[in-house]
């Protein structure tokens, strides 16, 4: 049998040699979530019997010398907001309460054709609204590494699964951070792709032009072979990218050898970072200059309106895709309303959480007549400007090195009071969603006892690049093999 922290490379040797089934891989599973649910809280609807009998499945293809994929057999956890057939998704939402999926998001067909096993849904801020994973009908999900702070949000639970070992990988959404930002809270790799490479369809839409479906694992290699798995063009999607899909797995040779790293001095100069994280994310770069690479400073001179412009824009798209959810049309219906008018109103002030009102009615402020120029469109313009701000960049350098928080896990409550607080942590991360372009945290080592994530941003559709460099961080560092000591 594996050992609970296996990534998915480790569990698809350990199939493919017949040195464990993948129903003993999906019992454990099941078990891990079953004994540190309590504590955690990141696994909030668990398949069981039915994740079982795919299992079962998965061991009778391969007797039978009919083997799907690297991946057949092996567990793999959802957000809480990408729908499967049958299965309930909320996205922590009491609107969503009791709702069941008549179809399969793009990613789950392309899990299911390769065989992998769905063991269930992760916890998230609702509507994927937030980055502690405070927002949710489902209750508070806990930092392995200390169950007083966060695990980072809105894709908190697919983080703190892996982290703990309940799965070897999982996938979350990322609009302005919710992947990068809880992979560094809970020392794993988590990996935004390219807007359109990973199909939305079937998505639980926040903010659509910058909503991208991406993947927790313990190591690059790992995320490598998800990618693999889950991106590709889908008609159905009219964002969805219209590429072939590298195999990343083949690129992954450890060579960093005349890559150019290029630092910006904007994420290394934020008022409030905190100069351990800083200390440690150089400490990373500096490994991968040991390894061959060179560094070099670039400048962003942008990065500090990202934050505004992100929100400004988010929540306008936000306005525009809740609005659906009025209890007539999609979502929990009001009981005892005198006519239609009440039943709206009611609806969707007993259904949606503070976070998401309070987003709602941002979003509704700026998309209104007399206001729209002078912060939407303004809003749209920066985002031109911070992708411009990334061409200029990455016309000197391969890759861009940063910090992917100012700080390492915050406590629990501390900052569900002060929204502008929190929307600042997201500083680092919200300009790779605006520019629409590749980002990987990995882990870069403990301060304080917890995990720092080293961020690296590619240019568009260079997640190959962006893999075998974080590979080749993690041959030479030992960092994303450090788990947990209450989990490990």
């Amino acid at each position: 049998m594996v050992d609970a922290f296996a990534g998915l490379v480790e569990q698809r040797d350990a199939l493919a040699s017949g040195s464990c089934s993948s129903r003993e891989l999906v019992d454990a599973a099941l078990e891990r979530h079953a004994a540190t649910h309590v504590r955690l809280n990141a696994v909030v609807h668990s398949r069981g019997e039915r994740a079982q009998r795919d299992a079962d499945e998965a061991d009778a293809r391969r007797a039978s010398g009919k083997v799907l994929s690297a991946l057949d057999g092996v567990a793999i956890v959802l957000k809480d907001n990408m729908v499967m057939r049958g299965e309930p998704t909320t996205c922590s939402s009491r609107i969503l309460e009791g709702y069941s999926s008549p179809f399969d998001a793009c990613v789950v067909e392309r899990l299911q054709a390769a065989g992998a096993v769905v063991l269930g849904a992760a916890n998230m801020d609702e509507f994927a609204m937030g980055s502690s994973t405070e927002n949710t009908i489902h209750g508070v999900a806990h930092n392995p590494w200390d169950l007083e702070r966060t695990c980072g949000g809105s894709s908190g639970g697919s983080a703190a699964s892996v982290s703990a070992g309940i799965v070897g990988g999982a996938l979350g959404s990322d609009t302005g951070g919710s992947i990068r930002q809880p992979a560094s809270f809970c020392g794993v790799t988590g990996l935004k792709p390219t807007y359109g490479r990973v199909s939305r369809w079937g998505l639980v839409a926040f903010a659509s032009s910058l909503d991208q479906i991406g993947t927790f694992t313990h190591s690059a290699a790992d995320a490598a072979l998800l990618l693999e798995t889950i991106a590709g063009h889908d008609p159905r999607d009219s964002t969805s990218i219209p590429e072939p899909v590298p195999q990343y797995s083949e690129g992954l040779d450890g060579d960093v050898e005349g890559l150019t790293i290029g630092l910006p001095k904007e994420y290394f100069d934020v008022s409030g970072g905190d100069p351990e994280v800083l200390e440690r994310v150089r400490a990373g770069v500096a490994d991968l200059e040991a390894a061959g690479a060179k560094v070099v400073e670039v400048s962003l001179p942008r990065t500090r309106y990202g934050v505004p412009a992100y929100y400004l824009i988010a929540n306008a798209e936000a306005s525009s895709n809740l609005a659906r959810f009025d209890g007539a049309r999609y979502g929990r219906r009001a009981e005892g309303v005198a006519d239609y008018q009440q039943m709206y109103e009611r609806s969707r002030s007993e259904g949606f959480g503070d976070e998401v009102k309070r987003r709602i009615m941002l979003g509704t402020y700026v998309l209104s007549a007399g206001y729209f120029d002078a912060y939407y469109k303004k809003a749209q313009q920066v985002r031109t400007l911070l992708r411009d701000d990334f061409d200029a960049a990455f016309s000197q350098c391969d890759v861009i090195a940063t910090p992917t928080s100012p700080e390492t896990a915050f406590a629990l409550g501390e900052k569900i009071d002060d929204p502008v607080s929190m929307y600042l942590s997201d500083i680092y991360t919200v300009s790779a969603n605006l520019a629409g372009i590749p980002g990987i945290s990995v882990p870069c080592g403990l301060t304080g006892g917890l995990p720092v994530g080293l961020q690296l941003l590619g240019r568009v559709l260079d997640e190959g690049r962006l893999l075998r460099v974080a590979d080749a961080y993690q041959r030479r560092t030992d960092h994303h093999l450090v788990h947990p000591p209450e989990f490990a």
